[in-house]
């Protein structure tokens, strides 16, 4: 990370001028750190020389003369066009986008060229090529034939030559101030390079191998300073304590009497993960220090019982318990759910959203500040600067990857640092899990109530719709209901959208039965009524977007159609497919897809054809889209790695995790002499939060 010493602006470098500094800007880079972190993003192999005439069997790498020039049309516009040769043949370069060249590329010329040729019109051609002045200025890292060159991630004005000349000079100016950042005996025992020689061959590797090295000791670095401020964390939030995800063999708390009473109440047994979840939060809760856990269940594993199980915990040791979620339709089910099931224990439950009216908010207020309210229900409402709390023991947050960092640090400021239980429907990998989730422990609930149909899930072209329609108006002869999810809500011209195709099931594909609309911008009220009526079956067909993919519990709905299904994530679609299967009828979900899907659009959609493991759906979207997307637009400070990926390094992650927590259970303040460099790399880091949850 190398901080101190190389946050020097770019323009100290030599020949960035302010015009490149601005472009340079625009890739994020400000300073010399950042431009020696912009790694290339792949290497090309200059190593042996290819002339012109075996263009056929790899990419060309010669030294060409530039013959002559002309212009010619493609289209409206005028693209330069360039003759070259070398010993063996002539071809011609179709300068797309580049007039520029036309400066450079002069006639009698020497250059370097690099790249892909094709034999088109009669000539060999290419319009993806490279080419480099041979009587260019020279530097210490050579960047032309003979070598292994970078090849990096540009932006619009930026050359792949000038970037190399860049990177090629910082590491000239400033490679002297990178000091290695690793313990020297983790250096030694993996074989690591040094810093300094580990960041010359990123971008400028001498061989193949030392390339590889230099991935090995970046990767691992940047993973250790992941996890070391993960543990710091860890250590911050309860003391030095050993956490892992991995299985922990935990002898079950007996359950409180007002658990006991409400498990009495219920027409079904706890599942034996719900058991065991509920035995280590209570552990959790008698605990010295507060709880911090995440509850990690699939669709419909009973999550919220569990949750409020924790919340009767809170509220017997004479606190309060405030549980949030991220729609207000989830977070109403919640306190009906909490009413109808704590109530007659004596809980005193509240709901408490942005949309309570000026009064009725001020009386609720008045009673959470005075404690005669033992758990409050709401939204984001929850943290407003006017809400304050008697004595707040448990927060717990339902859909946590909906939350963004500050909204969640809000609510716990509300409490003397209360306990945390976080849940998600969505599995977090066991990568995910030991970055942004590693201060936390981590309870899974596996199994699924008895008596649950499996989901069937069917693929469907969209010019097959007419069948999927056909299918669905027999379900809904049965008494049935179904969902139909857009990806928009209105104006959709390539895309259907909710709005429209809501009045044209209504008019046009199923006259016969009822149909509503659902989607964010309609009024929560309204919301609220249409939800209500298709819960008590008056309505048959709700056409919604992905508002209904959390929460939204109808066990009549057995039907899931899912248009533009290759429009949405893999977790985004599990989560729609649990809204259906929750009653005792066989259950259907169809993934309409456009007919012009590619093979790996199709290669998607058969993950969730063949899987219905919540976890193993959430691996492959992790693999498929990358940590930093995984928990969608909302996320708030998720993992910012420049060369690592927890999914593809999760050997190396793992082992980084034993190295920091290993220093800082023998030396939690960092004290040691051989720790002072790791001290002042984290204090010198950006914080936390930008770099995981």
């Amino acid at each position: 990370m190398f901080l101190r010493l190389l946050t020097v602006p770019v323009k100290s470098i030599q020949g960035v001028n302010s015009t490149a500094a601005v472009k340079l800007a625009r890739l994020g880079i400000q300073n010399v750190r950042d431009l020696l972190l912009h790694y290339p993003r792949d290497w090309e192999d200059r190593e042996k020389p290819v002339p012109i005439n075996g263009f056929k069997n790899s990419k060309v790498c010669t030294v060409v003369t530039v013959l002559a020039r002309d212009w010619i049309r493609y289209g409206a516009k005028r693209t330069l066009k360039v003759y070259v040769e070398d010993e063996s043949a002539r071809a011609a370069l179709i300068c797309y986008n580049r007039p520029w060249l036309g400066k450079l590329l002069v006639p009698g010329e020497k250059f370097m060229l690099w790249g892909s040729f094709n034999y088109r019109y009669g000539e060999i051609q290419s319009g993806y090529f490279e080419v480099e002045h041979v009587g260019s200025e020279t530097n210490n890292i050579k960047n032309s034939l003979g070598n292994i060159v970078p090849v990096y991630p540009l932006t619009t004005g930026l050359s792949q030559s000038q970037l190399r000349n860049f990177t090629s000079r910082a590491l000239k100016q400033y490679a002297q101030n990178i000091e290695d950042e690793l313990p020297p005996e983790i250096i030694e025992r993996d074989s690591l390079l040094s810093k300094s020689l580990a960041i010359k061959s990123i971008h400028y590797p001498a061989s193949w191998e030392e390339l590889e090295k230099a991935k090995k000791t970046l990767i691992y670095e940047e993973l250790f300073y992941l996890e070391m401020m993960v543990g710091k964390r860890a250590l911050e939030r309860r003391g030095v304590k050993r956490h892992s995800v991995s299985e922990k063999n935990i002898e079950n708390e007996k359950y409180t009497p007002l658990q006991t009473r409400l498990l009495e109440r219920l027409p079904f047994s706890l599942t034996a993960g719900q058991e065991e979840a509920v035995a280590e939060i209570n552990r959790d809760m008698t605990a010295q220090a507060p709880m911090a856990r995440l509850l990690q269940g699939d669709v419909g594993s009973g999550k919220t019982l569990v949750s409020f199980l924790a919340a009767l915990r809170a509220v017997e040791d004479g606190a309060q318990a405030a549980i949030m979620a991220p729609t207000e339709l989830l977070a109403r089910q919640h306190a009906e759910n909490a009413a109808r099931l704590l109530e007659p224990l004596g809980t005193r439950i509240a709901f408490l959203t942005g949309n309570i009216k000026a009064a009725g908010r001020k009386e609720l207020l008045k009673n959470l500040l005075m404690g005669t309210i033992d758990i409050v229900v709401g939204t984001h409402a929850l943290f407003s600067k006017d809400v304050e709390y008697k004595n707040l023991k448990l927060v717990v947050i339902d859909e946590q990857h909906r939350f963004g960092v500050t909204q969640r640090s809000l609510i716990m400021s509300k409490g003397g640092n209360p306990s945390l239980l976080m849940m998600s429907a969505t599995p977090i990998p066991r990568t995910l899990a030991l970055t942004i989730f590693g201060d936390m422990d981590v309870s899974v609930i596996k199994d699924m109530p008895p008596g649950r149909k499996p989901v069937k899930t069917h693929l469907a072209k969209e010019s097959s719709e007419k069948r999927v329609y056909e299918f669905i108006h027999r379900e809904l002869e049965k008494g049935r209901q179904t969902y139909f999810v857009y990806p928009l809500i209105e104006g959709g011209e390539e895309l259907k959208d909710a709005v429209s195709m809501a009045e044209k099931l209504a008019k046009e594909v199923f006259p016969k039965f009822k149909t509503a609309l659902i989607h964010s911008k309609i009024p929560e009220e309204k919301k609220r009524q249409t939800m209500d009526d298709f819960r008590k079956g008056e309505i048959k067909i709700l056409a919604a977007t992905s508002v209904v993919e959390v929460g939204v519990d109808v066990p009549n709905a057995v039907c899931m159609v899912i248009e533009h299904a290759e429009r949405f994530g893999l977790s985004a679609l599990h989560q729609l497919r649990g809204r259906v299967g929750r009653g005792q009828e066989q259950s259907y979900c169809f993934l309409v897809y456009s007919d012009e899907l590619t093979e790996e659009g199709k290669k998607r959609l058969m993950v969730m054809l063949e899987n219905s493991d919540g976890f193993v759906i959430a691996e492959e979207d992790l693999k498929l889209r990358g940590p930093g997307q995984f928990a969608g637009t909302e996320q708030s400070g998720y993992l910012v790695l420049g060369i690592a990926n927890p999914v593809r390094d999760a050997e190396e992650l793992v082992r980084a995790r034993e190295d920091a927590f290993s220093i800082l259970e023998s030396d939690p303040n960092l004290l040691l002499e051989n720790h002072r460099v790791i001290a002042r790399v984290l204090q010198e880091a950006p914080p936390f939060s930008e770099v995981a949850l």
